[in-house]
């Protein structure tokens, strides 16, 4: 790729600066086209739309949108399997599917997520999009350290690939042998999940490796957890590595990375050119004004295999449409938790990244932390579990008392109750994920 090429700002200029008249228009054009296309292949689709009173010649505007029925993780389990192997939802015969991932099912039946080969061209074209967006060229050597066993983010790799980068097909090696791929093949570009990314650093050090002068990591990207878009915890391992630290966001449903940081750090641009996005109340569905807190809502825009119309992500968070100071124009969501981990505590909604945000923040303690959610009094309370640094000389009850004041002060409700642990105490740290929430409750508390 010619020099110039390389120093471009942008993977795609026309598309990601287009102004925002002009990508309404494109995203109205493909939301008629892939609402008709649904209505006509998918058995599921032409039932809904029935049933709902609605058509494809409804849209005349992005908005008519609101007039269609949505879709959740629960339809993509019921209509799976049903007729074929690819299900109710799918719009294509297996013969045109190349590609397959899958859930992980932790949460009920695993969902699978086809792709035909234009499906998953344009899919790697964007993930190419965002790592050019956090500054990966062609000289950049790359490993990509996540799952390949079904996971959707696996095949992201090949965006990179595609951009050029010279790239290590990682995956979930063993800490040691990934520190060991780091020192010997010195990458400069690593993706992975942000609790991995402190594990990682925090292992190579007891193992005599300092990240900052042995490795030559310089850009760390994370996904899969509400780490990346803490500013605490994206600073805390900032400084662990002496690298930047970028957020991407995915979905099972749709493909690896939709959203990506840029250099603002201000939000998670979403590819708007692919995925429509809606906000919706989230105890009566209504659309919301862009700008507000409520539960994302997704449109695929172009993923033929298996349109997503309306579908209800269960995240909770908003999309800011204003300018962007990086010159893009897509709009940046903001994710503050998943619906289903938020807790109500004396009527305040609690999200366990504020309470992250916090103690990641706070002087002597290591960062790992556990939330336990339970019931007392018939009421949901919540106790915190931090780590005391070994050379830390107050007592518990001090350093409790300094973690209780800071958390209800972010969040508006202190925990019942804050236990210290030595350091090392907390069995939180992962290769992967860290499960840091256990609910204990029996009641139901609905959002």
């Amino acid at each position: 790729m010619a020099k110039v090429q390389e120093e471009r700002k942008y993977w795609n200029e026309k598309i990601e600066t287009m102004p925002r008249p002009e990508l309404e228009k494109l995203q109205l054009e493909r939301l008629k086209e892939i609402v008709k296309f649904s209505y006509e292949n998918s058995p599921y689709y032409k039932r809904s739309f029935d049933a709902a009173g609605v058509s494809p010649d409804d849209i005349h505007e992005l908005s008519d949108l609101a007039k269609f029925p949505f879709i959740n993780k629960q339809t993509e389990r019921e209509t799976q399997g049903v007729g074929s192997f690819l299900g109710e939802l799918c719009c294509v015969p297996e013969e045109e599917v190349v590609f397959i991932s899958s859930s992980s099912g932790s949460t009920g039946v695993p969902t699978i997520s086809p792709f035909t080969q234009e499906d998953f061209d344009e899919f790697q074209d964007t993930e190419s999009r965002w790592f050019w967006q956090v500054g990966m060229r062609p000289k950049d050597r790359y490993i990509h350290a996540l799952n390949f066993s079904l996971y959707v983010g696996g095949p992201d790799v090949i965006g990179a690939q595609n951009l050029g980068a010279l790239c290590i097909w990682g995956g979930t090696l063993p800490s040691e042998r990934l520190l060991f791929v780091l020192k010997t093949y010195q990458p400069t570009i690593i993706w992975t999940s942000p609790s991995y990314a402190w594990y990682l650093g925090e292992t190579a050090k007891k193992n005599g490796i300092d990240p900052k002068k042995d490795l030559s990591i310089r850009t760390i990207i994370v996904a899969g957890e509400m780490g990346g878009s803490i500013d605490t915890t994206r600073k805390a391992i900032e400084d662990l590595w002496g690298a930047k630290v970028y957020d991407f966001y995915g979905l099972s449903d749709i493909y690896g990375a939709c959203a990506a940081m840029c250099d603002a750090k201000d939000g998670l641009h979403i590819a708007e050119d692919q995925i429509y996005v809606e906000t919706v109340d989230i105890h009566t569905g209504e659309v919301i004004p862009n700008g507000q807190v409520g539960e994302l809502v997704y449109t695929t825009l172009r993923k033929k295999a298996r349109p997503m119309i309306r579908f209800r992500t269960g995240d909770i968070g908003r999309i800011d449409q204003t300018p962007c100071s990086c010159g893009r124009t897509h709009g940046r969501i903001h994710i503050l938790g998943r619906k289903d981990d938020m807790f109500i505590v004396s009527a305040v909604n609690v999200f366990p990244s504020d309470i992250e945000a916090v103690i990641r923040g706070i002087k002597g303690i290591t960062g790992e932390y556990l939330v336990r959610i339970y019931e007392k009094d018939l009421t949901c309370k919540y106790n915190v579990e931090v780590e005391k640094n070994a050379d830390n000389d107050e007592t518990d009850e001090q350093l409790a008392a300094r973690v209780s004041s800071a958390i209800k002060a972010r969040v508006g409700v202190k925990p019942y109750a804050v236990v210290v642990h030595p350091d090392g105490g907390l069995n939180t740290r992962s290769e992967h994920k860290s499960k840091r929430i256990i609910d204990e409750r029996n009641l139901t508390y609905n959002i």
